[in-house]
């Protein structure tokens, strides 16, 4: 043989030459079993999850938590400060007058509440309508953060200060705050007026069209609204 690796085998007397067995085949990432996924969390989840919640003060005295209603996958996020009356009955948020006038306003730029979420900073009312205090506030936040983070929304339209406040982490008055975009956590925001705010001065429906022609343009610009049902 003229093999010179075997020419050297055989200077030592040897005649036979036994070569390892092949080494079992150790699964490839491929070949490996999948991990199960777990499953991504929904808003449905999410509101069975929060149903009893009473983390402060306001649960006791609700009727009903407004979770928060409309199209999760839409895109558009609408946030407001807390429920009324109404809302404390029906367990939906906006649909007192507040309400009423909130839908004009989407109509006027072809949303409605089929293609957009609407939320509230807290779930439960505060007696009398009052503005929620700021423990209310931190207890009840980290809902509306969660609902985001399944949602996953373009643009936030925070209605009023008490939701612009709570978003942006700032003390700036609506005036100061409305007429550009500004971000939570990398999603655009923004802030206008109350429709409450609206009907007790009627002079503010012109900044809030003002407000609704910009956030048409923008909503046009990204294809929004996404999914609509």
């Amino acid at each position: 043989m003229r093999d010179p690796l075997w020419k050297a085998v055989k200077s030592f007397g040897l005649t036979e030459v036994a070569l390892p067995e092949a080494a079992s085949v150790m699964p490839t990432r491929k070949d490996a079993p999948a991990t199960p996924k777990t499953p991504s969390p929904t808003i449905e989840a999410l509101m069975q999850e929060v149903a009893g919640c009473t983390r402060c003060r306001l649960s006791q005295g609700r009727n009903k938590l407004v979770f928060g209603a409309g199209n999760p996958d839409s895109g558009i996020l609408l946030v407001g400060e807390g429920p009324g009356a109404t809302e404390d009955m029906q367990g939906l948020p906006f649909v007192g007058r507040a309400g009423e006038l909130l839908d004009r306003i989407l109509d006027a730029i072809d949303l409605n509440r089929r293609s957009v979420y609407i939320a509230n900073v807290v779930k439960c009312r505060p007696p009398g309508n009052r503005v929620p205090a700021p423990d209310e506030v931190d207890a009840c936040f980290p809902i509306l953060i969660r609902q985001i983070e399944i949602m996953k929304p373009e643009v936030i339209v925070a209605l009023g200060a008490s939701a612009a406040l709570s978003l942006l982490g700032t003390r700036k008055g609506i005036g100061a705050l409305r007429g550009e975009f500004h971000q939570f956590r990398g999603t655009l925001v923004m802030v206008t007026y109350h429709p409450a705010a609206l009907l007790r001065s009627p002079a503010l429906k012109r900044p809030v069209w003002e407000d609704m022609k910009k956030l048409s343009v923008l909503l046009k610009e990204k294809g929004l609204p996404r999914n609509v049902i």
